[in-house]
């Protein structure tokens, strides 16, 4: 097939874009920045552009759509036009260009309302309810991608949960950074229950998302390793391979929820770029229990993860050893 897939510039769009060419398909990727990943072909601009999406997506089998505004903070104007204009923008293209597969990359922020989710399935994206501009676009986003579902157009959702790996910019980057500064805390006693996804397991699900489109149509899809960690746990983890102190020190779970709203009003007020260190989305990451049952997943996808929690460390302390 020829696949479109966007944001590949990001830790997890580029591990997508080399799986999917990787496995003989035909790879153009659409980002602002070069995306890095070998054998593809690059076209460089936003999917705010209505112009360049439809060339983009011009002669395309499948799309893969990962590009999104992804943050703890920011205006909430460029959420909603990036994460939900962008994406109306893609689906409007692939129906009019005849595209026939559709993989909208979500997030299982989008049905995180607060409460613990134990052997969770996809519960149903809810904008209304969700905390954060982001949760809250990609929510409207999925739901606005699956009403795009029709007979010309297979599209499904898939929500990977807190991909990480060698290489990671984002999840385990920042946690090493804040425990090498010594401001990771665990909330409560980190004794919270969460799933995780190693990267080369995320982008397999990703493949197979693109090939199952016609039978897995039409619904959200959680990925995850399917092994559930403590969430102190998964974190003393990351910090050992990369050789800085696993986090020791604890706050109360309520008190940071309070403290992450009031950081929430300041950050909103203040300049700069920079991520807030505590918000109330975050402070119920790290507090409450979130895995998910996979069975309908891996049935779905015709899916297994391929790499476990303990082989991924291992290769992600080896990547901190190869860095020196």
């Amino acid at each position: 097939m020829k696949v479109l897939v966007t944001g590949a510039s990001g830790f997890l769009g580029r591990a997508v874009a080399v799986r999917i060419a990787g496995a003989g398909h035909a790879v153009t990727t659409l980002q602002r920045r070069p995306s890095g990943a070998p054998g593809v072909s690059d076209i460089r601009g936003s999917v705010t552009d209505a112009a360049l999406v439809r060339r983009a997506v011009d002669g395309q089998d499948a799309v893969v759509h990962l590009a999104a505004k992804v943050s703890l903070a920011g205006d909430p104007a460029e959420f909603t036009r990036v994460n939900i204009e962008g994406t109306r923008a893609l689906l409007r293209a692939a129906r009019a260009a005849g595209v026939r597969r559709f993989v909208q990359v979500s997030s299982p922020s989008v049905a995180h309302v607060g409460r613990s989710l134990v052997a969770a399935g996809a519960e149903p994206a809810d904008p209304e309810h969700t905390l954060g501009h982001y949760a809250r676009t990609k929510a409207a986003a999925e739901l606005l991608a699956l009403s795009y579902d029709s007979p010309g157009l297979a599209v499904l959702a898939v929500r990977p949960h807190l991909v990480w790996g060698p290489g990671d910019p984002q999840l385990v980057a920042r946690i090493v950074d804040r425990a090498r500064r010594g401001r990771l805390p665990l909330l409560d006693e980190g004794a919270a229950l969460i799933d995780s996804t190693y990267i080369d397991n995320a982008a397999d699900a990703m493949l197979a998302a693109v090939e199952r489109a016609e039978a897995a149509r039409g619904r959200a899809y959680v990925v995850t390793n399917g092994e559930p960690r403590p969430v102190a746990e998964l974190l003393g983890g990351m910090c050992r391979a990369a050789g800085v102190p696993a986090p020791s020190w604890r706050v109360p779970g309520r008190l940071a929820r309070i403290a992450g709203g009031a950081v929430e009003q300041i950050w909103a007020l203040r300049p700069g770029q920079d991520e807030p260190p505590m918000t109330r989305f975050l402070a119920e990451q790290l507090s409450t229990a979130h895995w998910f049952d996979q069975r309908g997943t891996r049935q779905a996808l015709a899916w297994q993860p391929r790499v476990s929690i303990a082989d991924g460390m291992a290769r992600l302390a080896q990547s901190y050893r190869d860095e020196g």
